[in-house]
């Protein structure tokens, strides 16, 4: 014999009010500062490139808006982090804005050097917002080109 639940109490506008607080809890505790509200202004991560040529390898951030002086670059212990804050624009006050669509704050992106990188030899470049972090090559990881004899 199969039982069957019977639910004598079904109220489809339970259901979805249920639904919808299901809904708002996901979105507030996921979602929240990734689209708006006050959270937006200080979490946020500049998005980055990194890329392998045969003398280096490159990282690639973009820092739009920030200043030179903003942007801090450290090598210890293996790890190149890269931290700054982009700091808000004071020109309009915060009850007049209708979006918050840029991102401002304190950051910081730390990468783990590959073995094959001379950490004492780092050097970076800030032009036109992004910021470029050349990671020079030890000289066992650089490709050796290896002739060939003709007997």
């Amino acid at each position: 014999m199969t039982l069957v639940r019977w639910n004598r109490g079904f109220d489809p506008f339970r259901e979805m009010n249920s639904l919808q607080r299901d809904m708002n809890r996901l979105f507030d505790d996921n979602l929240r500062g990734w689209f708006g509200g006050r959270e937006a202004l200080t979490r946020w991560a500049p998005p980055v490139d990194v890329y392998e040529k045969e003398e280096e390898i490159v990282i690639s951030a973009e820092l739009p808006g920030m200043k030179q002086e903003d942007i801090e670059v450290e090598v210890h212990d293996g790890i190149l982090s890269i931290r700054g804050e982009k700091k808000v624009e004071n020109e309009v006050n915060e009850q007049s804005y209708h979006f918050v669509e840029r991102s401002y704050g304190a950051f910081e992106r730390s990468f783990t050097l590959p073995a094959k990188v001379k950490g004492d030899d780092v050097k970076a470049t800030y032009r036109d917002g992004v910021l470029k972090v050349h990671l020079p090559k030890a000289e066992e990881a650089k490709p050796k080109k290896i002739s060939v004899a003709v007997d």
